[in-house]
């Protein structure tokens, strides 16, 4: 939201009242308290009849600072997210001078008096700072001239906003604040975290996260789960402001100094990713929306399958496996599905998991909307009725997940599901929540919890599977989160259209919610709105099938391979690229699992923005049209009828994992690939663990395991571990040897090892030796 009219003014109707010196410095216990006027004191006088901002410093973790910036605190601990703290993270040291907060390797120094001054260093090199004109208590008028708020919020007028702004240095770029469609970099734009069904061609986004990070070394986390309002280098073109409506604001320095580190130390505060397991990383078929199915429908999409060769993990049913207008109820329509307990239990003995479609609301006509209302788990109104509107769902009504008894009633329905045999969900929606003008049970500001409401949402359903399932069973397909969303995998991109274009923004979108915490990410294949012309289905397919999770998934049209071509056998047919990518996926299982493993125990994505592995290179910080699946494997979609795409390699001889050639980087490619093919690069210095099963990704991946080496000159050396199907780790070590490449293990055999571009060679005694 911007205040301001150019450098000098502020616009009609705005107040605003800016920290101008650090009064008192005060160290109560682990924290400093910084006294700020909002105007300079020199006399006794100058201390009445002012505002006064309250400026609280402290280290929750290492490397990690706080700052609280409050104006009246009369209201109470507004709600937040929650956060993880160790006691004794940081110290406080109060000079003559200036005040220093340590933690770790970062300080945050306030100066004592006029102007106001708070930097952030780490490691001794400044990163950012809070100066003149940056914090503030603003008081908006019922007239003021202000930007329109998001749709679905008050206008942002008559009320008072807290805001921070930081500087940002020459040549820094901004990254992250959710599942962003617009551009990569996100200098230059107002991004207003609040959640909404925006689809992805807009600057609207389900995943909302009021974290960002940037080339510079640290991270900003503003804990704040209501509507947060940036403007990054848009309103102030020097700095980054963030904006509040209320009385105080919260955010969090997270130094890296690497883009890893940084993601590192945020998730380490705001949750890690959870781990996944091995059968979700294979192919997603589904119903589509609004396509007619029933078992005879499935049954003949799952024998074209396998009379294809097109390996599949998961089936999943859609909507209406409901009931129309019944939504939910969670109910199989007894016309279309007579035998559901029978019907999931023959999809398992296809060796298939099984997803279903849910949301948190309640329809009218169903059954359990009058149960729901009358015990009082729905949403209301102020007045105390039950809010409703008919947009999706004829009288939807909102299950209030604040309720504990709501979340129990809530969850009940879904234990009745897994006991059919359904082994997953997928929770869609989350984004339509009122924000005005209802009562949440635990008396929640609607405002504050319209973010945070699919989190909510989100964990009663992760809780039933983790119950019934186990803790590494656990997985959702959801549509809308916020911070922390990370801690429930797998999320997707939402209702993009049937184009190149929105097949781009698809992975805009991905590759910055990697960057705000996110391990785990999918779409839909093909597109979702329309039906995709067989050009842009066999491009899709490829680079869904190198995403973290893949799916097959439409609206109003099925997407089954086989539809999209009139010869399903020649060469480049949308059959031939879903199986060759497919197989290759099932191969890649081993070393996705190790990418899943890391994921969950440092918070690097598994599909990773150039930035995340070559930071140094400043090619890399622009880079939206291609990624790292893992730590090792370059991908560079093609999002075009041709094949043409350009592809930049960083410096290093990589290898071509399709193609077998060995390729010079530190410069930009222009290739041309036909459907069966992309630029799918291994990068040197590599160990590719690559499973000898391409029909599914849930098998004892040491049998067969082929290690696929990409040595990096003399002296080199890499470790890599692969899962036991009881999920204990095996290393594998390989080094380079007077001109031969040694691969060792504990496993004494089973194995083998290959330099790429060369023969598999079998293991003996734990060693594999390579020339």
């Amino acid at each position: 939201m911007r205040f301001t009219d150019g450098f000098w003014l502020l616009r009609p109707g705005i107040t605003a009242a800016y920290g101008r010196e650090a009064y008192d410095l005060e160290q109560r216990g682990d924290e400093l308290v910084v006294t700020v006027p909002t105007k300079p004191i020199t006399t006794r006088g100058d201390t009445l009849n002012l505002p006064v901002l309250t400026v609280t410093l402290s280290a929750p973790l290492p490397d990690v600072i706080r700052v609280r910036i409050e104006h009246h605190t009369g209201g109470g601990e507004p709600l937040r997210f929650p956060v993880h703290e160790e006691p004794g993270a940081g110290s406080v040291t109060v000079g003559d001078d200036e005040a220093v907060v340590r933690s770790g390797r970062l300080e945050a120094r306030v100066r004592r008096g006029a102007p106001w001054s708070l930097s952030f260093l780490g490691d001794g090199v400044p990163l950012t700072a809070s100066g003149a004109k940056s914090q503030a208590w603003v008081q908006v008028a019922h007239d003021a001239v202000v930007d329109p708020a998001p749709v679905g919020l008050p206008r942002s007028t008559g009320t008072a906003y807290v805001h921070e702004q930081l500087e940002l240095g020459v040549g820094e770029t901004v990254y992250g604040l959710g599942e962003r469609f617009g551009p990569f970099v996100k200098n230059g734009q107002t991004v207003e975290v609040w959640n909404a069904d925006g689809g992805t061609s807009s600057e609207q986004a389900y995943k909302n996260v009021p974290f960002y990070l940037t080339n510079r070394g640290y991270g900003v986390f503003v804990n704040e789960p209501g509507h947060v309002s940036f403007e990054v280098g848009s309103e102030a073109v020097e700095r980054v402001q963030f904006s509040v409506r209320g009385e105080s604001l919260e955010y969090f320095l997270v130094y890296g100094p690497t883009p890893k580190q940084v993601l590192e130390r945020y998730t380490a505060l705001s949750g890690r990713p959870a781990r996944v397991p091995a059968w979700s990383y294979g192919p997603w078929l589904s119903t589509s929306f609004t396509t007619d199915y029933d078992e005879a429908t499935v049954t003949g999409f799952l024998d074209g399958m396998r009379e294809r060769g097109l390996p599949l993990s998961v089936f999943h049913f859609d909507c209406f496996w409901m009931r129309e207008f019944n939504w939910v109820d969670f109910e199989w329509d007894p016309r279309v599905f007579p035998d559901p307990e029978g019907m999931l239990a023959r999809l398992h003995e296809r060796g298939l998991r099984v997803s279903v479609w849910i949301n948190p609301y309640v329809a009218q006509r169903s059954p359990l909307f009058a149960e729901a209302a009358a015990a009082g788990y729905l949403v209301r109104r102020t007045d105390g009725s039950v809010w409703q509107w008919d947009l999706w769902q004829a009288g939807m009504g909102l299950v209030d997940f604040t309720n504990a008894d709501a979340v129990a009633w809530f969850q009940d329905k879904l234990r009745g599901l897994i006991r059919q045999g359904v082994d997953c969900f997928k929770t869609d929606f989350g984004e339509r929540v009122p924000a005005t003008g209802v009562v949440f049970a635990d008396g929640s500001d609607p405002e504050r919890m319209h973010n945070l409401y699919p989190q909510r949402y989100n964990e009663a359903v992760a809780a039933v599977l983790e119950e019934a399932r186990g803790r590494g069973e656990v997985v959702l397909f959801a549509r809308s989160a916020t911070a922390g969303g990370q801690t429930l995998p797998v999320h997707w991109g939402g209702d993009s259209t049937s184009t190149f274009a929105s097949m781009a923004e698809t992975l805009r979108g991905g590759l910055s919610l990697a960057l705000s915490g996110f391990g785990f990410w999918s779409h839909d294949i093909g597109g979702f709105e329309g039906t995709p012309d067989a050009a842009v289905f066999k491009r899709w397919t490829a680079f869904g099938l190198l995403s973290s999770h893949s799916r097959f998934h439409g609206s109003d049209s099925y997407r089954v391979p086989w539809i999209f071509d009139d010869d399903e056998d020649a060469p480049g047919s949308a059959v031939r690229v879903a199986r060759r990518f497919a197989a290759l996926k099932n191969r890649l299982a081993p070393y996705l699992l190790a990418a899943g493993e890391e994921a969950a125990g440092t918070g690097a994505p598994v599909m990773r923005p150039m930035l995340l592995e070559f930071p140094d290179d400043p090619t890399s910080v622009h880079l939206d049209r291609q990624y790292l699946l893992g730590p090792d494997l370059l991908v560079a979609p093609v999002f075009t009828v041709d094949g043409s795409v350009e592809v930049y390699l960083p410096e290093g001889e990589w290898f071509g994992l399709l193609s077998g050639e060995r390729v010079s980087g530190g410069r930009w490619l222009r290739e041309r690939h036909d459907f069966e093919s992309l630029p799918l690069y291994v990068r040197p210095g590599s160990v590719l663990p690559l499973g000898r099963r391409e029909d599914r990704p849930d098998t004892d991946h040491l049998d067969g395991l082929t290690l696929l080496v990409h040595p990096a000159g003399d002296g080199w050396s890499r470790t890599v571990e692969v899962l036991r199907e009881d999920g204990s780790p095996v290393a594998f070590t390989a080094r380079s040897e007077g001109g031969h490449v040694v691969v060792e293990s504990d496993l004494a055999d089973g194995w083998g090892a290959q330099l790429a571009g060369g023969e598999r060679v079998e293991a003996s005694g734990g060693k594999s030796a390579l020339t």
